[in-house]
């Protein structure tokens, strides 16, 4: 069965907002490398319109190879766009769903291939409120933002987690592996 792992960014104090923090090189070529090791990405509407900025550096570099590098992975990994509100995607690697359905997550699980990565703060919690997320890369920006959207709003059960391993970037991001424990606790 294939792993489905939640990575995401966010801020010390528990915000995703990818205009209030810097990814540096270091940065870059860690998230290349994961998308590399991964054959499909889920994202949310307001993820996938954030992500539809890296196709211009892929058409017209940029000069920093890790951003550019970056580009050419995004670009080429097959990608889930769960909305309501978007009636076409453009971009030749994704592709359009309107609503989140266990039994599909479940069967896209069941496939051969590599790890399955969610990287939308909404797709996130609704995977992990069904108890489909194996295993969470949370990078911690040094960084404290104040507002924006808080990573696990909206979780329905307290989720237990087992620390796997912790990796520092010189910019001072810490990325925390933690595997569920499959203990997803009422409140």
């Amino acid at each position: 069965m294939r792993k489905l792992i939640a990575a995401i960014n966010m801020s010390l104090d528990g915000f995703c907002d990818h205009d209030k923090m810097d990814a540096d090189d270091e940065v870059h070529r860690h998230y290349a490398e994961l998308l590399r090791d991964a054959d499909t990405i889920i994202y949310g509407r307001k993820t996938f319109e954030l992500m539809e900025f890296w196709p211009t550096l892929v058409a017209n570099p940029s000069g920093n190879a890790a951003m550019d590098e970056f580009a050419v992975v995004m670009d080429g990994i097959h990608k889930i766009v769960y909305s309501r509100t978007i009636e076409k995607v453009d971009w030749k690697t994704a592709e359009l769903k309107r609503e989140l359905a266990n039994e599909d997550i479940v069967a896209l699980k069941s496939q051969d291939g590599k790890p399955i990565l969610v990287g939308s703060p909404s797709m996130i919690v609704q995977l992990a409120n069904l108890g489909l997320v194996d295993e969470y890369q949370i990078a911690i920006h040094p960084a404290i933002v104040g507002s924006g959207l808080a990573l696990f709003k909206g979780i329905a059960k307290r989720i237990d987690l087992k620390l796997l391993k912790s990796k520092t970037f010189v910019c001072g991001a810490v990325i925390h592996y933690y595997a569920s424990t499959g203990q997803n606790l009422e409140r």
